[in-house]
């Protein structure tokens, strides 16, 4: 089976494929360059859900199942920011580092009990016929006030998981892969998709 997955980061492309492949054999995911899709997709919605369903929409006219993934960091003491503006915090071009520097300087001062967030991810699928629908993950876990470890991106460093007592950024891959915002949104999502097909 084929799914065309909405995005050319690898690094997300990746971190689907892995999880996915211990769920479903024989599946194959394409990204927006296999298809030779190389537009901009503009994500303005102020949800999630509805950036994700942009997504698959654009893609609709490629006959494919296509599912999108639209995540990022929602921090308590922050009203929710930096939400679905993760990507692109401290403005374009998107750029890791700055975000989280700016995220740091929203929270200079801020206590660890009121550092809470979490990750969302929301999975959006669109089938050929038009049926879609959209899943959510999420995962809880304290922002620290520096960065620790230097595997995943984003803002893996800060993000601290505590039943694991290390941040995203010191777990391996596989441990990251089991417990993240994106494994739960992708369960949900097989759960649902087992349905349709």
């Amino acid at each position: 089976m084929e799914i065309l997955v909405a995005t050319n980061n690898k690094k997300k492309l990746r971190e689907i494929n892995d999880i996915l492949a211990g769920l479903v054999p024989d599946l194959k995911l394409l990204c927006l360059s296999d298809i030779g899709f190389h537009d901009d997709i503009i994500e303005d919605a102020d949800t999630f859900e509805g950036n994700a369903l942009i997504k698959t929409n654009a893609l609709s006219s490629y006959g494919y199942i296509t599912i999108a993934d639209d995540s990022g960091l929602s921090v308590d003491y922050l009203d929710g920011a930096p939400g679905v503006y993760s990507a692109r915090y401290a403005g374009e071009p998107c750029d890791d580092g700055k975000n989280n520097e700016k995220l740091l300087y929203n929270l200079k001062g801020v206590p660890y009990e009121k550092r809470g967030g979490k990750f969302v991810s929301v999975i959006a699928c669109r089938f050929p016929n038009g049926e879609s629908f959209t899943v959510k993950g999420e995962c809880p876990g304290v922002i620290l006030e520096s960065p620790r470890g230097d595997e995943g991106f984003g803002y893996d460093p800060l993000f601290y998981y505590e039943e694991y007592k290390k941040t995203f950024a010191e777990l391996s891959k596989d441990e990251k892969n089991t417990v993240s915002h994106r494994r739960r949104a992708l369960e949900a999502f097989l759960q649902v998709f087992s349905t349709k097909i």
